[in-house]
């Protein structure tokens, strides 16, 4: 079994603080999850997850106007820039100091940075590239100026269109204006009159007005122009920038928490406390729109290049929306769990993965995409547990509501509810392969309970346990049922039998979750003490274990004393999980490490880091002495009493409490897991941790087409590359860097439909499969709709067969896991072999007539004559020569009487 898991996605959570961001062409959306960044494709509904993570959580992003650079800067001010396109990271670096604001000049040579209070350009970092004298040169960050002129934090900057200017609000009251460069005869120039912090100032398209917001609600608009008597309209007072008009958002006690203004349309973008935002047509500020979006406050908003669409963000209930302003629709509507993940599973084909969480929500997550597609919230508590049935199209579910429920996934509906005579909250579960019956083990009671799926009635409560049913496991074909328990002993249940015995195995401790190998035969427990115990099921006997305890332990609180190896909450499995072949266990719990064992040996084969993110609560392994005062940590002091905002000076934080919200319940969430599976196939596998659902696999790499188009692939470089190819394979030479593969992806690149249709024919049948197994994965759905349309409009049936029978041999995995993506060219392939299949029907159906027509029809009476006939239709030559004279003679001797064949 291949172990090379690498992270590819983090699902589950969609926004968590921080500003959004549109690429410049607006159709992706970047979005800052935790201490990474996920990238939102709006129109391929897609999203991947960028592979580089900073140590504490993501302030601000911000991408050059060219889309090539993204700089990234966390809580601590410590930078990352990324080369965007490629994912690869280029430099990291430290501002010294929080950054409250950040952003690109529309140039794209420099950036501006809000340090506390001071204002500093940067050169922006040019991209790696070759110089006159042939050397590579980048310049990584250079500083350009460093202002000062504000009293409070900077809050919000913009850029001219030009980029000599810059405008800045901050919370003293008052918005700057200041100049990349010294001008002749510009001095920087303060912009005073808000009565609370100025939280955006924008110039308008023509930079002849300034729009001022504060986060009472006033908007000033601002223009340069003279003091003037309003009796004899002379000028009074030189020019300056003046108050020309105010007006007010009347939001009662809303507070306004961001905005975004798009200047070639003068639409004003506003986000209330309340859940509100509303949209203004500047300068008469004409109210458009004013919708609530969310039941909490907005955090974020942004407007894409043409001004169509708006993002918002909410942290509160990690809410992350994408409207159209004019059709009023959605584009995008996604959120993430209110409270910690409990429990996932895959689904049998390996397309959707569950979650369920303390907030009473069940999600259904689309692997490709990594969008929510459905959310059931019928359970009013925590879901514990969550189950497939075998053929995928039903999902179980228990919840400490006392109620365990079937939904069905093809209407999305709760098609049936399982309860218990006596009021209990369910803790785990586990379905028959059949999906005929449905256990449940409950905390407050010592029985599992089985329910008929098909009538909803208790058929039975199983009694033996001392102690509450922890876990519960069905076997693959559906024989037995294990089962773990705070009694320190698993059992195994033959449920189906005539007598429902089970096997008692004593453990040493508190058995937290079991697991059976996929092929029924080895039964896997773990335990309290860190143990994980392996019981051959046939005659009960343990065949192996492994002491988990230093390996899954690590990780210090901020209030821990000892260090991470000594800490007892971190030092078992609270979850257990084998792979498709069985070879491997995959295990994890209350710790920053997800361990994969090799079952035969019982030694470790690799650890994975859940969350580098200082953040959370466990993730460094030694703490830093500075923090620590007489007081106790310095994380742990209340530091809200010193905010200048009597909003953030309130403590809404519970005492003592450790999971939840991390938008208010506590402040440093701790990294946990609670909950991982493998895909069927093997090439994935997920988590549910503090920082989402983390989707790992096999096929992380980033696609590479190694044909490049430049100058030199031309028509005439193809065909030269052709004819090398069939020289070659003409001449019997092997084809080392096959030049067929090579003149095929040069044909794709140039997308002259006669070129590649010219080397499609080219390519010896022989040769075919060799090609398809290597063709780029980026270039296969272009090559499917390809050789679609050769099938139908070329006579080649069999050839274009060949194709599509070795691009199935060789990619249906990859087909079958991309199953949406390829959707109209499997759609595609699916009509042309229908089509084919028809017309060589409709060929032997009109051969079966002409061949019955001529069997049918009367000849001279003879012997021999029916077995002539059927060798002469059958081609056989010499059968029927040699008899020529025997049916002149049959005709004689007839007298020309007539008979029809049998």
């Amino acid at each position: 079994m291949k172990t090379d898991f690498k992270f590819s996605n983090l699902l589950g959570t969609v926004y968590r603080k921080g500003n959004l961001l549109f690429t410049p062409d607006g159709n992706s959306l970047l979005s800052p999850v935790g201490n990474q960044v996920s990238v939102f494709d709006l129109v391929h509904n897609t999203s991947y997850t960028l592979p580089f993570a900073h140590r504490t959580n993501i302030d601000h992003l911000a991408l050059s106007p060219n889309g090539k650079l993204l700089l990234t800067i966390d809580e601590n001010g410590r930078a990352i820039l990324t080369n965007f396109l490629r994912r690869i990271v280029i430099h990291h670096f430290s501002f010294k100091g929080r950054v409250s604001a950040l952003k690109f000049a529309p140039s794209g040579r420099f950036f501006a940075v809000g340090v506390g209070r001071r204002l500093q350009f940067w050169n922006t970092p040019t991209t790696p590239g070759t110089d006159n004298n042939g050397e590579i040169e980048f310049a990584p960050f250079v500083l350009h100026r460093d202002l000062a002129g504000h009293f409070d934090v900077v809050q919000h900057l913009e850029w001219s269109s030009d980029s000599r200017f810059l405008i800045t609000a901050s919370k003293d009251l008052t918005a700057r204006i200041w100049s990349l460069d010294p001008e002749e005869g510009f001095e920087p120039t303060t912009l005073a009159g808000h009565r609370q912090g100025v939280k955006a100032a924008y110039f308008s398209a023509d930079q002849e007005s300034i729009y001022t917001i504060s986060s009472d609600g006033a908007v000033f608009r601002w223009e340069y122009v003279t003091k003037k008597d309003p009796e004899t309209m002379e000028d009074i007072a030189d020019a300056r920038w003046r108050i020309v008009k105010k007006d007010f958002f009347m939001q009662n006690d809303a507070k306004v928490n961001c905005a975004a203004f798009h200047a070639p349309t003068n639409l004003l973008v506003v986000g209330f406390s309340n859940g509100l935002f509303g949209l203004y047509d500047m300068p008469e500020f004409n109210q458009i729109h004013q919708l609530s979006v969310s039941q909490s406050n907005i955090d974020c908003v942004t407007i894409n290049k043409s001004g169509e669409w708006l993002a918002f963000g909410s942290s509160k209930h990690g809410q992350l929306l994408v409207w159209e302003w004019q059709s009023e629709s959605y584009i995008l509507k996604q959120q993430g769990h209110l409270d910690s993940m409990n429990t996932l599973t895959y689904s049998p084909d390996g397309q959707r993965v569950v979650t369920a969480a303390d907030d009473g929500k069940i999600k259904v997550w689309d692997v490709k995409s990594g969008f929510c597609i459905v959310t059931f919230t019928e359970h009013t508590s925590a879901v514990t547990a969550c189950e497939f049935s075998k053929k995928g199209n039903v999902l179980f579910t228990a919840s400490l509501d006392g109620s365990v429920r079937a939904w069905d996934l093809v209407r999305y509906r709760n098609f049936r509810t399982f309860t218990a005579p006596t009021r209990l909250s369910f803790s785990s579960l586990a379905v028959d392969p059949s999906g005929e019956v449905v256990c449940a083990g409950s905390p407050d009671s010592f029985d599992i309970h089985v329910w008929s799926v098909q009538t909803g009635q208790l058929l039975d409560q199983l009694a033996g346990h001392e102690g509450p049913v922890s876990a519960l496991s069905f076997a693959a074909d559906g024989n037995h049922l294990v089962s773990g328990s705070w009694d320190h002993t698993v059992r195994i249940w033959s449920i189906f039998g005539r007598t429902q015995t089970s096997e008692p195995l004593q453990l040493q401790a508190d058995v937290l979750d079991v697991a059976f190998r996929p092929d029924g035969k080895q039964v896997a427990a773990s335990s309290l003490d860190g143990q994980l115990t392996f019981w051959s099921v046939n005659d009960a006997v343990q065949i192996g274990g492994v002491d988990g305890r230093r390996d899954v332990s690590g990780g210090r609180k901020t209030s821990d004393r000892q260090t991470a190896a000594n800490a007892a909450g971190t030092k078992s499995f609270r979850c257990i999980k084998y792979s498709a072949d069985g070879s491997c266990i995959l295990a994890a719990g209350n710790s920053k490490y997800i361990c994969l064992y090799d079952v035969a040996t019982g030694s470790m084969v690799k650890k994975y880091t859940v969350s580098v993110n200082t953040s959370l609560e466990g993730t460094q392994e030694i703490l830093n002495s500075r923090n620590m005062t007489e007081a106790g940590p310095r994380e742990l002091i209340d530091e809200a009493g010193e905010a200048s905002d009597v909003e953030d000076r309130i403590d809404r934080s519970l005492p003592g409490a450790k999971r939840g919200d991390p938008g208010s319940r506590k402040v440093r969430p701790e990294v946990r897991v609670t909950g991982v599976d493998f895909s069927p196939a093997g090439r994935s596998f997920c988590a549910a941790s503090t920082e989402g659902l983390l989707i790992y696999s096999l096929d992380t790499d980033v696609v590479f087409d190694p044909y490049d188009l430049d100058i030199s692939i031309t028509p005439s470089t193809i065909l030269e590359t052709l004819e090398a190819a069939k020289k070659a394979a003409a001449t019997g030479q092997t084809d080392d860097d096959n030049t067929f593969l090579k003149a095929f992806i040069m044909a794709f690149r140039l997308n002259e439909k006669k070129l590649i249709r010219a080397v499609h024919e080219s390519i010896p049948p022989s040769d075919i499969p060799h090609v398809v197994r290597a063709v780029p994965t980026v270039y296969l759905p272009r090559l499917l709709r390809f050789v679609a349309n050769a099938a139908e409009e070329t006579p080649h049936l069999e050839f274009n067969l060949l194709w599509i029978e070795s691009l199935f041999s060789a990619h249906g995995r990859y087909f079958k896991e991309n199953a949406g993506t390829f959707a109209p060219e499997l759609r595609a392939v699916q009509r042309v072999i229908d089509e084919i299949h028809n017309s060589l029907k409709r060929l032997t159906d009109k051969n079966t007539y002409d061949l019955n027509f001529l069997l049918a029809k009367p000849v001279l009476a003879g012997k021999k004559q029916p077995s002539l006939i059927l060798a002469a239709l059958n081609g056989d030559a010499e059968a029927t020569n040699g008899e020529d004279e025997t049916m002149e003679e049959a005709a004689e001797e007839a007298d020309g009487e007539w008979m029809g064949l049998e």
